[in-house]
């Protein structure tokens, strides 16, 4: 502090001394120099509370590590207990269930046979193929049965039987679906055969619609011939079609047959899987029946495979019969229907192949040797090998889901129609069966065409053909829908052939164009709602829970109550078949995907979504212990899971024991390892991520010791039921949601 001359002399403005300031100096360093040191024994001060601490911190760890060493092995030996005698529960709860089930499928006594005993499916397609109804109504009951019998031979398929078991029930049931289908083209003949009498007084065409909960047949015979004709729509059941003028003034009848179910994707897959296969328009049944893919048509005639621009394609020999009997000497399903007719139709069927080779410039030896050297006339033909060069537009099926089913938009031949004669009424009778109409065609003028354009090759233009759908009620698509058509020879769909295409969002209608019949198919991104924004998994009660995703584009919350699943979902339209129905996790599973709500992720769907790649033994085992404590414990997603590392997982985790929304102050965060679990310091809402360990809490080598180290007593009285467990970690390892969120 100055002296008071020196503030004096200020204050009369005068100037300051040497020695004054000398004096003012001395002080500053003085009083700087205080300041250092105290600031110094402050830092040393805390320098040495900071050695101490750590020292303590480094005490306490090593003493939590030796703890948690010291009770490791008990530790692991109680979890692998819990879960070897949860998994044995179900294991011998599953194989009660099949045995009970074979039971009462013995014992139901409804006259419908037993998929898994090959002598009462044998006589059961046998008797149907024989069978002369042609009648529709019938026709798509007995469908329906055939169809329920498609569900069984699939669930055991999915049993995982021994190989010969699995190649048997593949067998029957790709026979019984080649047989619905000729099935269906049989009462589509019988329809058409009687168009005069059903025509319509207006249009002077037949036009007709018969459905049932699964199968869809929309028919429509020119009877007319008019030119001007443009298209028809089935106002009923959403769909219309646009024909050309070629066809408007031809004998044709247009068939749309949409199917709920999906009979050719498996193909796909099958193709996918051994990609070398080329394609045989005669042996294509064979080939993929020898792989266990898909059989010989009903009653000998050779299935197009979803060909439905043709029904049914003749096809077939001797040698085809022999190459479809059992290896055992037995005869399967498929070789009992092959041989039916062939005597009074194989050499005739030989004979059409001959002369549709020769047609071609090809040889006889390339229809019976599959010969593949390439030789003769390029031009692909239902007999030549294909390989198909637009690999590009072939749909990858682990990328794309079908959905709605198939639609098979066909174009057929009129069959003769009766006339009135003198008081009698005659019809042509033949015994050609449903025949495709060639469309479109390059050799031969379309009897009763008008003029058609020529284009400066000479050859003649076919206009497409146009197809309008409303998309089903049974599916929700979150997407514009994508369409693709099948392609028989190549056995895949393809995005090719189809243009101007255009979706109407409000009215749920799809229009394009194809050029030629097709089945087609309405496909969506597999993985549209991945990667999940958040999830959560919070107990509502003993053995029961609720599973909330919020995936990309939807919000999906399941209800889990003992072994059974329930979806719930603010999203009504295309859900409501399956909103709250109880059913098994399998079954919720299969019903959400062909729904079009894929929240499940399979062994390919990391090539498609960006994912927070885990370890994934480190992540099944978090789902098991996770599933151990749902009944008292809710799991949340952590922000943090993201900068953790690959072998380290953060989720928040707080008991809960009421079944209201958790509050989120109560939420902590773990940190789980492959050796070691522990709860962290941080938050969610903390601002950056630190591994550092919460005060107060201890390490542990697994995940359930570490929560139920700080357990309340009433959430210890909570021991969920193996079935209960069994289906929360099925959902868990379904939707992944520690790697796929």
């Amino acid at each position: 502090m100055p002296p008071k001359d020196a503030k004096s002399a200020q204050k009369k403005g005068g100037k300051l001394s040497k020695a004054e300031k000398e004096q003012l100096q001395k002080e500053e360093d003085v009083r700087r120099q205080k300041e250092e040191e105290e600031a110094r024994l402050l830092a040393e001060k805390e320098e040495q509370e900071r050695l101490e601490r750590e020292r303590k911190e480094q005490e306490e760890h090593q003493k939590l590590e030796l703890k948690d060493k010291d009770r490791r092995e008990d530790e692991l030996n109680e979890l692998r207990h819990l879960v070897e005698e949860n998994q044995t529960a179900v294991t011998k709860w599953e194989t009660d269930s099949r045995a009970k089930a074979k039971w009462d499928r013995y014992m139901r006594c409804d006259g419908s046979p037993d998929p898994s005993v090959q002598q009462e499916i044998n006589t059961f397609i046998n008797l149907w193929c024989e069978d002369p109804e042609v009648q529709i109504k019938p026709i798509l009951k007995e469908c329906a049965l055939a169809l329920r019998l498609l569900e069984e031979l699939e669930g055991m398929l999915k049993d995982q039987p021994e190989p010969a078991d699995a190649l048997r029930y593949q067998e029957t049931l790709l026979s019984i679906q080649t047989l619905i289908q000729s099935k269906l083209d049989h009462s589509t003949e019988e329809i058409l055969k009687w168009a005069n009498a059903h025509s319509d007084i207006e249009t002077g065409n037949m036009q007709t619609v018969v459905q049932d909960d699964i199968i869809t047949l929309c028919l429509w015979a020119n009877l007319n011939k008019n030119p001007r004709f443009k298209g028809f729509q089935f106002e009923e059941v959403g769909l219309g079609f646009e024909l050309p003028k070629q066809l408007a003034v031809s004998d044709v009848a247009v068939r749309i047959l949409h199917t709920h179910y999906d009979h050719l994707s498996h193909l796909a897959n099958l193709k996918s899987q051994n990609p070398n296969r080329m394609s045989l328009g005669l042996g294509t049944r064979e080939e993929l029946l020898l792989e266990g893919a898909t059989p010989v048509g009903e009653c000998g005639e050779m299935e197009g495979d979803g060909d439905r621009r043709g029904s049914t394609q003749q096809g077939g020999a001797e040698e085809e019969v022999q190459s479809v009997r059992g290896s055992e000497g037995r005869k399967s399903a498929v070789s009992v229907i092959s041989m039916k007719e062939e005597g009074r139709s194989g050499q005739k069927q030989l004979e059409d192949a001959q002369q549709k080779l020769e047609e071609n410039g090809s040889q006889i030896d390339t229809m019976l040797e599959g010969d593949d050297s390439g030789e003769g006339d390029s031009t692909p033909t239902p007999m030549d090998p294909v390989i198909d060069s637009y690999e590009g537009q072939v749909v990858d099926l682990q990328q794309y889901t079908p959905l709605g089913g198939v639609f098979y938009c066909d174009v057929f031949r009129l069959p003769p129609q009766s006339q009135q004669l003198n008081g009698w009424e005659m019809r042509e009778l033949l015994d050609t069966g449903l025949q495709p109409f060639p469309y479109p065609t390059e050799q031969t003028q379309i009897q009763g065409s008008a003029s058609m354009k020529l284009e400066d090759s000479g050859v003649l233009t076919s206009p497409p053909v146009g197809v309008t759908v409303t998309l089903p009620d049974s599916v929700l698509f979150l997407e514009d829908p994508q369409v693709a058509r099948w392609d028989p020879e190549g056995q895949h769909w393809k995005t090719d052939c189809i243009s101007e295409t255009s979706y109407d969002q409000a009215e749920r209608k799809i229009s394009f164009k194809m050029d030629s019949f097709y089945a087609f198919t309405l496909l969506q991104d597999s993985y549209a709602n991945m990667p999940f924004q958040s999830w959560e998994l919070r107990p509502l009660g003993q053995d029961s829970a609720l599973l909330t995703i919020t995936a990309a584009l939807t919000e999906v919350s399941i209800t889990i109550k003992g072994s059974k699943c329930m979806l719930q979902s603010d999203q009504e339209r295309g859900l409501n078949h399956i909103l709250g129905q109880w059913m098994s996790p399998s079954g919720l599973q299969k019903a959400m995907v062909s729904a079009g709500v894929n929240i499940f992720v399979n062994q390919y769907s990391d090539k498609y979504v960006s994912v927070n790649a885990k370890d994934p033994l480190i992540e099944h085992a978090v789902y098991e212990q996770m599933a151990l404590l749902s009944s008292a414990f809710a799991f949340s997603w952590s922000q943090w899971n993201t900068q953790c590392g690959h072998e380290r997982l953060v989720l928040q985790v707080c008991e809960h024991l009421d079944p209201v929304p958790v509050r989120e102050d109560s939420w902590c965060v773990y940190l789980l390892g492959a050796r070691r679990s522990q709860r962290l310091r941080i938050k969610e809402h903390s601002e950056a991520f630190s591994p550092e360990l919460d005060p107060g809490s201890e390490f542990h080598s697994t995940f359930l010791h570490m929560l139920r180290d700080g357990m309340s007593p009433a959430g210890q009285e909570r021991r969920s039921h193996h079935l209960f467990v069994d289906a929360v970690h099925r959902l868990l390892r379904a939707t992944r949601p520690l790697t796929y969120s």
